[in-house]
């Protein structure tokens, strides 16, 4: 099972740009793998998105599968009545009250806010209606809750898991490779099996509720969850996909320095076989080594505020010119990242610090933006962090259960090495530097003095925040059933009850709802208090 469920911070764009390869590539872009002959091809080889669901649900038509299959027939978000709020929100309110006056100045003012709201809820109605084939909310949440926000995306806005450990690795004293191979190598076998059902959309949809007929919920997430990436701009960000039937590659991350490695097969999307995975982990930590000293670390630019980190990319892409940009859209368009790093925490505390923020050691092996990074220490301990502007928690737990159910054990019998091996002798063949090209570029002009300033600003960051990890063992939601009680409502009342032992005083509450049963939907905040 997935330990640590963490979400940390919360949310805090342009037409969206469908770009065909000629017109983003003039000429043929030396990255692209001849076309997939059982992946569908989308109609254009990246899409990039300014937070309106609208723009991309062609691709959910294009792609089909079960996974698509209830988009059409879900229901819009509605709008509540005004009078129906409020008297929800008034016994939810009045226990915050601190005096009689305040009291009845709340219940005065509740009185005449219908009256006073009128024009607005004439204003949502219209808007309601303009957004027939979507939901009314989804354009503001991505918008101005994500892609407009301008704090740093890390330890702000991405949320992370934290992985139980898998005792199936293998624990051979007489051989010099460290367990972060292994565990990585057997994690990119269960996020390709999962990334192919995704992608081919075979995927069942989410489906709540405990009597049949089960209530779908929404799959837009899901087309921005692999070989996808966050873009930074000045006011308001963008998110490309590329097209997953031309990439073949996932990104690995070591001592700062990032490598393009093919970890699937490109006609049939399937996983590579394990030893061939951990020969290409193993060259990527060896060539790490070798380029520990060359360059600069160009991940700490994605830990700083948007605007800052914008600026930095424009001035890379003016410095680096065509070479930089094909370095970037090589890194953007990768699977998913995968970051080796050079640790070996024991505690829950330790392992949190370095897959919420990667710490002052390991926050330069990482690349923010990546919609998906999955974390592998020396000593095997692993997790995962999620970009969140256009995908929440709960769609990427499907992965990271997958990833979890997954040992090394079973990865080895899946992904076993096929006949002689030998379209994979050479772990070269599926390894490449994604900067190195670029290093001479990337050390001249200020481009150092801009990394500084970055890792200066994450240094910051990280001293600013504690993380403390409580693991409770004495019952769980089993025993609070048999109490009589609901899981979540018992925790929500432990949560308020500590707030008050706390503050001598009653505090609102917070709590993330599903809303993903409408159309377009992602979360909603509820107040238990």
């Amino acid at each position: 099972m997935i330990r640590n469920l963490v979400s940390i911070g919360h949310r805090r764009t342009r037409k969206t740009t469908l770009i065909a390869n000629s017109a983003l590539f003039p000429n043929p872009h030396p990255y692209y793998r001849t076309m997939s002959t059982n992946l569908k091809p989308w109609p254009y080889p990246m899409v990039e998105s300014n937070g309106d669901y609208r723009e991309e649900a062609y691709l959910e038509d294009h792609i089909g599968g079960p996974l698509y299959e209830h988009q059409h027939s879900m229901p819009n978000l509605p709008i509540p009545n005004v009078n129906d709020t409020l008297s929800k929100f008034l016994p939810t309110a009045m226990p915050l009250v601190e005096s009689d006056d305040e009291g009845s100045t709340l219940v005065a003012q509740s009185e005449c806010f219908a009256e006073q709201a009128k024009h607005l809820q004439e204003k949502l109605i219209e808007r309601r209606d303009h957004f027939k084939n979507s939901s009314w909310l989804q354009k503001w949440w991505n918008q101005l809750g994500y892609l407009q926000v301008r704090d740093p995306v890390v330890v702000n806005v991405s949320y992370f898991f934290h992985f139980s450990d898998d005792e199936t690795l293998p624990n051979n004293p007489q051989t010099t490779t460290n367990a972060s191979i292994h565990r990585g190598a057997a994690m990119l076998i269960a996020a390709a099996e999962f990334r192919k059902r995704v992608i081919t959309g075979t995927l069942p949809t989410e489906k709540i509720g405990r009597k049949e007929p089960k209530t779908p919920l929404c799959s837009a997430a899901f087309k921005y969850m692999f070989n996808a990436c966050r873009v930074p701009h000045r006011i308001q960000d963008s998110y490309r996909m590329y097209d997953p039937s031309l990439h073949t590659h996932c990104i690995v991350a070591r001592h700062g320095k990032f490598y393009a490695v093919d970890f699937v097969d490109g006609d049939t999307g399937d996983a590579l076989p394990l030893e061939v995975l951990e020969e290409r982990l193993k060259l990527c930590v060896r060539l790490a080594e070798e380029e520990n000293s060359v360059g600069v670390d160009l991940g700490w630019l994605t830990s700083n505020d948007r605007d800052s980190w914008a600026d930095a990319r424009k001035k890379l892409l003016d410095v680096g010119g065509v070479k930089m940009e094909q370095a970037l859209e090589r890194l953007e368009s990768g699977a998913l990242l995968l970051c080796l790093d050079d640790e070996e925490p024991v505690s829950r505390k330790q392992c949190g610090e370095i897959f919420w923020h990667g710490g002052n050691s390991s926050s330069h092996n990482r690349w923010f933006d990546k919609s998906i990074q999955i974390f592998c220490t020396n000593n095997g301990k692993a997790g995962l962090l999620g970009e969140h502007s256009m995908i929440d928690g709960m769609p990427m737990i499907g992965l990271a259960d997958h990833i979890v159910r997954t040992s090394y054990s079973d990865a080895l019998t899946r992904a076993p090495m096929s006949g002689s091996g030998s379209d994979f002798a050479s772990a070269n063949n599926g390894v490449e530097s994604i900067f190195g090209e670029c290093s001479k570029i990337i050390d001249a002009k200020g481009i150092t003095r801009v990394v500084a300033d970055a890792k200066q600003s994450m240094t910051k960051l990280i001293t600013d925040h504690e993380l403390h990890v409580q693991s409770f063992q004495g019952y769980g939601s089993d025993q609070i059933k048999k109490m009589g009680y609901s899981p979540d409502a018992f925790v929500q009342m432990a949560i308020q009850l500590a707030t008050y032992r706390l503050f001598q005083k009653q505090a609102a509450t917070y709590e993330s709802s599903q809303a993903r049963v409408f159309l377009h939907g992602r979360t909603e905040t509820t107040r238990s208090v």
